[in-house]
């Protein structure tokens, strides 16, 4: 262990949340790299080699906490599990700000339900968000990151052993309860990419994250999935009781096509590839989204046919799924699950047959997998058949922005299109996790993304986690004063990062939209829509 001096830079070096706060943080004192001796005084890790353990040290931590200390709140995205040592936690639900929801993409709801998706009015005014009643008459409540089913103003409290937050570590989601130490504690840190490693290999490990996750949360994130919304509680129950929680790597198959179909599979996070043999090779059909599910019309047709397509998982994939004969067994007690899978099943068939006949559809679905997009709730789109070139679109974004533009007016081309290095305002937003100081926020307007310059310190943590390179770091002609949090920033020179905010605090709309004079650009909402944007320039003779 390192003296609270050093507490602020090996903090930095591990790349977790705290790095900036240094010791305002709440924690007193944070290890080295720990070796595979260290790691295994832990249970957690006492069945691994060292080889291993190696492997993964860069991305655990041990930290002792300072009593009263706020481990993280509620809406803040983590991309760490904490494992208790000594000391103890309490959990509580101060409140519910809606622009913590979960967002659960459209396009890929089962028929007949409508997700919860809201995006920005046109004109800065947030959209309602669409919420369908519970069986008892009352709003359904998307705490579904929420690692505890726990009311508001109730707390519980964690000790040694206790494993907490990895559940929205894994599915990617804000936390919604906030953690605070009731005494000196100390936590094991393990950051996702060690967390996953770890998941795989140990099945002790994957037992005990998979028990707390059915004790916790599961009811809840079935219950707030658009293929059981609404559902009474004793269905749920019933699915909750007879599931199998299954993780997918990237590139892992989980399903095959003509293989007989044994299970349904829902999909809690990451997305999921559909494909189908075709002549010499095979045509992407499809994919996934959370809150999707594949497998029900095979399970309702019989074992005619097997699967329909060969099912991947395109990243790291978090995945519920339940066997034949249970599914059989729950269906026939809830008629209307039959009904929805049915409808899904159906417009599944006739999306895969469009698909298969129209193969630049199969190429966009391929291209939108491949380089993300599929992510995307605002997707900044520009005609290159139109576009002339005349950067009005960046100068319109600039003078809307105080004179820095949010976005650059260069990046991937798609069928004539140019999808610019604008920020996409993901439905799994991983900029937003490490943020020190939450500058980088959903704004509480639809699916916004803002940083808020006001507490923007300049670490640069959310450039380095955007995979698309749409935040960019702007060096200021100030440096820091001489009372600046933390201590490192000091005399530095200052700089801010800046993404695109979808201008929605004007009556305008995104000014890249509404400066372009030719009509070039275009903000769409989901790879259907940009889909539909090329077959209409194609149809107007573009």
């Amino acid at each position: 262990m390192e003296s609270s001096g050093t507490m602020v830079m090996l903090a930095r070096m591990h790349g977790d949340r705290w790095s900036s706060f240094g010791e305002h943080a709440g924690i007193q004192r944070i290890s080295t790299l720990l070796s595979p001796a260290q790691l295994r005084e832990y249970w957690v890790f006492e069945e691994f080699n060292d080889d291993f353990l190696k492997e993964i040290g860069p991305d655990v931590s041990l930290a002792t906490w300072n009593p009263s200390a706020v481990v993280f709140e509620e809406g803040t995205y983590l991309d760490l599990a904490f494992f208790v040592v000594q000391g103890e936690v309490e959990v509580f639900v101060a409140g519910h700000d809606p622009a913590h929801e979960p967002i659960f993409t459209a396009a890929l709801a089962p028929t007949g339900v409508q997700p919860t998706h809201r995006q920005p009015h046109p004109g800065g005014a947030e959209s309602e968000p669409s919420h369908p009643p519970s069986a008892d008459g009352q709003a359904i409540a998307f705490l579904s990151s929420l690692d505890f089913d726990l009311p508001r103003g109730e707390k519980m409290r964690l000790g040694e052993g206790e494993i907490f937050g990895e559940i929205g570590a894994l599915n990617g989601w804000p936390q919604s309860a906030t953690v605070r130490t009731t005494r000196p504690t100390v936590l094991v840190q393990i950051r996702l990419p060690a967390l996953r490693k770890l998941r795989r290999k140990s099945k002790r490990l994957k037992a005990r994250l998979d028990e707390v996750y059915r004790s916790r949360m599961l009811k809840q994130h079935l219950a707030v999935t658009p293929l059981f919304q609404d559902f009474p509680a004793a269905v749920i129950q019933k699915f909750a009781e007879r599931v199998e929680l299954v993780s997918a790597g990237a590139g892992e198959v989980v399903a095959r096509e003509g293989e007989a179909a044994d299970h349904l599979i829902l999909v809690r996070s990451g997305f999921l590839k559909l494909s189908q043999a075709m002549e010499a090779g095979e045509v992407v059909v499809s994919y996934l989204g959370k809150g999707s599910t594949v497998g029900g019309g095979e399970l309702l047709m019989g074992d005619a046919r097997g699967w329909q397509a060969t099912v991947t998982s395109v990243g790291d994939s978090e995945l519920v799924r339940l066997r034949r004969s249970d599914f059989l067994e729950i269906i026939e007690q809830e008629p209307r699950l039959r009904e929805r899978l049915w409808k899904a099943a159906v417009e599944r068939i006739k999306e895969i047959g469009f698909t298969r006949s129209h193969l630049d559809r199969s190429d966009l679905i391929d291209f939108g997998l491949t380089k993300g997009i599929v992510q995307a709730n605002s997707l900044l789109v520009i005609d290159l058949e139109s576009c002339t070139r005349c950067d009005d679109c960046v100068r319109g974004c600039a003078e809307t922005h105080g004179g820095v533009p949010r976005f650059v007016r260069e990046g991937e081309v798609y069928d004539g299109f140019l999808i610019p290095r604008s920020c996409y305002h993901c439905e799994d937003p991983v900029c937003l996790v490490g943020c020190p100081t939450g500058a980088i926020r959903r704004a509480g307007v639809g699916s916004v993304v803002e940083i808020d310059p006001t507490l923007c310190i300049g670490c640069s943590a959310c450039e380095q986690n955007c995979p698309f390179d749409s935040i960019v770091m702007h060096k200021l002609d100030t440096t820091w004063g001489a009372d600046a949090m933390p201590k490192y920033l000091r005399g530095q020179p200052r700089q801010m990062a800046s993404k695109c905010d979808l201008c929605y605090t004007s009556t305008a709309g995104p000014a890249c939209v509404s400066n372009c004079p030719h009509g070039s650009a275009s903000r769409v909402s989901s790879l259907e829509e940009f889909d539909l944007l090329r077959r209409a320039r194609t149809a107007n003779g573009g």
